[in-house]
């Protein structure tokens, strides 16, 4: 009996590791457990040559899944950011994770994410929400982070906002490095010249990825 419970001590963490982000692998499919949603990026972020690894996944939690009455089964899980760097084994490491940095989607709320590396390393990362009922605006941020001093600083915000009643538009473009601010306002039902507005930024120290939720 004291060794079945012993080995059941082994065992726990091992499975905690397997309903984990992996530190490390050579592929997408060695890194996210099975049927976790998922999405990734690849490109050179800390300019060493080799490409390297963003990834949003959302877990399959059964104490975060919400079946409905009609038998739709809703995943709250919270998607986990993480960030892997490539090596020259041909794996990608971890640098970090984030588990409470984007926004859990509910019944009423459907949040989506999208990612960018472009060619010059910088990390884009957009969090869109849309509201299922009682919502009149869509849209979301895209935050712009470039590698530097051995971590990822956020240099600039782009928002975008949409009024599904009216069709107002509002964009605002924010850099965080000229400490410039560029408001665009129009309407996408009506055929009329858009208007530009610009402004300053108060000059602050640039903010750490995972210093504040998405």
């Amino acid at each position: 009996m004291r060794k079945a419970f012993l080995f059941l001590l082994l065992l726990l963490p091992a499975m905690a590791m397997a309903q984990s982000l992996a530190q490390r692998g050579a592929s997408i499919e060695a890194i996210v457990p099975e049927g976790w949603e998922h999405s990734e990026e690849f490109g050179d972020m800390n300019k060493d040559g080799l490409k390297d690894l963003v990834v949003i996944a959302i877990p399959n939690f059964k104490e975060n899944m919400k079946e409905r009455e009609d038998g739709y089964v809703y995943n709250l899980n919270r998607p986990h950011l993480a960030i892997y760097f490539g090596d020259s084994s041909g794996d990608f490491v971890l640098f970090k994770k984030y588990e409470e940095l984007i926004p859990e989607r509910d019944e009423n709320m459907i949040v989506e994410t999208s990612l960018n590396i472009n060619d010059k390393g910088i990390l884009r990362i957009g969090v869109s929400i849309f509201m299922i009922a009682g919502g009149a605006t869509t849209g979301g941020p895209t935050y712009v982070f470039r590698y530097q001093d051995g971590d990822f600083f956020l240099i600039g915000k782009d928002d975008t906002e949409l009024s599904r009643y009216s069709g107002e538009t509002t964009d605002t473009s924010e850099n965080y490095l000229t400490h410039k601010r560029q408001v665009t306002t129009g309407n996408a039902f009506e055929n009329q010249k858009e208007k530009v507005k610009w402004s300053n930024l108060p000059k602050e120290p640039l903010k750490r990825l995972g210093e504040f939720e998405m």
